[in-house]
């Protein structure tokens, strides 16, 4: 994958998922547009080298499994290590640390459906 899509990616990712969390919540962080801008590059490679024989439920699944690693490294970094809160799933059922836990990681499932889409849509389009 050439750079220069992959860099269009990771801005599409960084506003469209700031937009969404604004939506969601009301606010957002700049560390979480860039975890976004992140998550969807890393999306697009991973769609992108995924075998053709591979169901997409797998795919989305490896998806939030990425975005679910992502968010703990974030979280570690920003939460528990800087002290900044940018979130806190500690009172979420089977979180780990507050960074994550099983209610995201379907959020991020479900997101990835659309996310291949768009990841698809970007590749054709800067190609």
């Amino acid at each position: 994958m050439k750079t220069l899509p992959l860099f269009r990616t990771y801005l599409t990712g960084f506003f469209l998922y700031a937009l969404i969390e604004i939506a969601a919540r009301g606010y957002t962080h700049w560390t979480m547009a860039l975890t976004g801008g992140t998550a969807l590059a890393l999306l697009s490679v991973l769609f992108a080298a995924a075998p053709q024989r591979m169901p997409m439920p797998l795919r989305y699944l490896c998806g939030a499994f990425v975005i679910t690693a992502l968010e703990l490294t974030v979280g570690c970094a920003v939460n528990l290590h800087l002290h900044w809160h940018v979130w806190d799933y500690s009172r979420l059922p089977l979180n780990f640390r507050g960074q994550i836990c099983p209610l995201y990681s379907t959020f991020w499932f479900l997101l990835c459906i659309p996310a291949r889409h768009l990841t698809e849509a970007l590749r054709q389009h800067f190609s």
